[in-house]
């Protein structure tokens, strides 16, 4: 199937819900490959033509595979930009072509400077206009659009708002090119790139929705498990100004191209018994049973004949009769699935128990991406482990420098100075010396300029810190905490990370001096760009190296969600319970983290979600719960 063909917007029974044309595809690699082949045609046949192709383009993490692939077309394939015309959909207001963060700098680091696309062909919104001439520029900028004959192909990301564009929440659909006000979601989910929110500039320019429905095909593209909920919403909700990308279901020409992981719950993916037959086994009735349960606000063994029939999974009861010995089944499902025992409890048989008592101890092996990320997600879960007795690593993937914000190594730097120059002899004279060298640096490079080496290692030595703080108070000693710094995070930043073999022989290494019965790790669902991501791809490559080594089988994979959406009750294959008192033992953990937004680390909310999402399905009552998925 064509990505750029316009064969109408519901094609089989199966996408009977969705509202405009979307394509699945395995990943982001394989939609990126397509999407370019199919765009390297239309260039060539206007080349034929002699005519130009007018190509809208999209910035962020989302099309940086698209368009390494074009970059390689051109390189290898000799494909050629003369004839393209480019209009990007935003810039941040404020800030300078050349600054760091800016559109302008990203789309040539990321395409212009690697093809030969005529400099004057190339169109982005004026970051630097002054606010009385910003009208003006965005009409001009809708004038150059309607001179180059409009748009012929608009390249789409969504934000997690819904957003194309800047297009936040209230945008309207006859809206034009135009300066906004920046969403505080967006804002935040762009802290990481600008070290702190505060940084994050308040608006933007950028084209209207009105101006994006204007071009003749539109392509958007959506990665990672954190896109699921507002691609859904997107593509099978009601057309609503507070979800701008819902729009494209009124073009003619519209495509949503999403991976597995960005489909998982559009209704065919999610509920596909609603949506033809489907194979009854274990691990569909209960998706189908727990759905029905929270639909109609029953605890599992409430649920009758009617409840199945009315809701289209009345096929479940052909082969068992009636809901009752449904009900029983499933719910014994959930039910095993909780445990306060997460390494496995010893001397008891663990038939129906998520993981197996024997070997104990255990050797577990727990990644954070970033230094947070395992204490926020799992806190409770390593207490436990810790407390029952097995050896725990925490190792922790990456610096996190990238996340520190200049205020918190000023303040450490201020204190070594001071230090100094109170104590005042040779043995401290090294760090006054060091520390005055950080703060000149600080001041030298600005808000936006690259840290200094000195600079990144008082950054990483300021999480390295907190993050043994927080291990400790989950029972952790300071050498059970082992730190990676993964090189790929060392040599990069934000949205430009590559990962390289280099990372991969640093968790082979690990892994096979520790050789684990258990490995906690993340990064599965999230954008095939973000750093968890790469991170669980460089265990997932060393895990791969020792596949045929008898640890391996014997070492279970348990798969936690970091900053992704919360797991749905049918996915969660181990449920550790926390009391009042756990869950605020994990809440002290993560205040340690204090040169990170405690609003951004705050996981409480979802792990009291999932407690009572299990109390509405007849479970016992919780506090709180953190969920895993074994893998494979």
């Amino acid at each position: 199937m064509n990505i750029l063909d316009s064969p109408g917007k519901q094609q089989t029974q199966k996408e009977l819900y969705e509202k405009t044309r979307t394509v699945i595809v395995k990943d982001s690699s394989a939609g990126c490959s397509q999407l370019a082949a199919e765009v390297a045609d239309l260039i060539r046949q206007r080349q034929g033509e002699n005519k130009n192709v007018v190509l809208g383009l999209a910035t962020g993490s989302t099309p940086v595979p698209f368009y390494k692939e074009l970059i390689r077309l051109h390189q290898q394939e000799g494909l050629s930009f003369k004839n393209v015309i480019t209009f990007n959909l935003d810039e941040y207001h404020g800030l300078a072509p050349d600054h760091r963060e800016s559109y302008n700098r990203f789309m040539r680091e990321q395409l212009f400077d690697h093809i030969d696309i005529p400099q004057e062909n190339i169109n982005i919104p004026d970051g630097t206009v002054s606010l009385d001439a910003v009208y003006e520029s965005c009409l001009d900028y809708e004038k150059r659009i309607e001179e180059a004959g409009g748009i012929d192909l608009q390249i789409l990301g969504i934000g997690r708002t819904g957003h194309i564009g800047f297009n936040e929440p209230g945008s309207s659909r006859d809206s034009r090119t135009r300066m906004i006000t920046l969403d505080r979601i967006t804002r935040r989910d762009a802290a990481a790139d600008f070290l702190g929110e505060a940084h994050v500039p308040r608006h933007a320019i950028t084209m209207g929705v009105g101006t994006i429905l204007g071009a003749k095909r539109l392509v958007l593209m959506a990665w990672g498990g954190n896109k699921a909920e507002i691609v859904q919403q997107a593509v099978e909700g009601k057309v609503t100004d507070r979800i701008s990308a819902s729009f494209l279901q009124e073009h003619d020409n519209a495509t949503f191209l999403v991976d597995e992981a960005a489909s998982s719950q559009l209704t065919r993916i999610h509920l596909p018994w609603l949506v033809g037959s489907v194979e009854w086994d274990r691990k569909m009735i209960k998706r189908a049973v727990t759905w029905l349960s929270h639909r109609f606000e029953k605890p599992i063994l409430r649920l009758v004949d009617e409840d199945y029939n009315e809701s289209g999974a009345g096929e479940i009861l052909t082969a068992s009769g009636r809901a009752y010995n449904v009900n029983i089944g499933v719910f014994d499902l959930v039910k095993h699935t909780i445990t306060g025992w997460p390494g496995g409890k010893p001397g008891t048989d663990d038939t129906h128990r998520p993981e197996r008592a024997d070997p104990h101890p255990k050797r577990v092996l727990i990644f954070s991406p970033e230094p947070s990320d395992a204490v926020m997600s799992l806190g409770g879960t390593i207490h436990r482990l810790v407390e029952q007795g097995h050896e725990v690593k925490l190792a922790v993937q990456t610096s996190g420098s990238l996340r520190v914000p200049d205020q918190a190594a000023q303040k450490f730097a201020a204190v070594l100075q001071e230090m100094a120059q109170v104590i005042g002899d040779d043995a401290s004279s090294a760090g006054g010396e060091y520390a005055s060298q950080v703060l000149t640096q600080l001041e030298e490079k600005g808000l936006f300029g690259d840290d200094s080496e000195d600079v990144k290692r008082l950054k990483a030595l300021i999480l390295r810190g907190e993050v043994r703080d927080a291990a400790q108070v989950c029972g952790l000693e300071s050498d059970a905490v082992i730190f990676q710094d993964l090189p790929f995070y060392e040599n990069g930043r934000y949205r430009q990370f590559q990962m390289t073999e280099e990372d991969v022989d640093c968790t082979a290494a690990l892994l096979e001096e520790y050789q684990p019965h258990q490995i906690y790790a993340t990064g599965h669902l999230a954008d095939p760009s973000a750093l968890q991501t790469l991170c669980y791809r460089s265990i997932e490559g060393a895990l791969e190296r020792f596949k045929d080594e008898s640890w391996v089988d014997d070492c279970r994979v348990w798969l936690y969600r970091g900053k992704e959406s919360e797991m749905n009750s049918y996915e969660i294959d181990m449920a550790v319970p926390m009391s009042p008192e756990q869950l605020e033992l994990k809440s002290e953990a993560i205040r340690k983290f204090q040169s990170i937004s405690q609003e951004e680390l705050d996981s409480s909310g979802r792990n009291q979600t999932t407690a009572k999402r299990y109390d509405q399905l007849g479970m016992a009552e919780y506090e709180a719960i953190e969920s895993f998925q074994r893998r494979g």
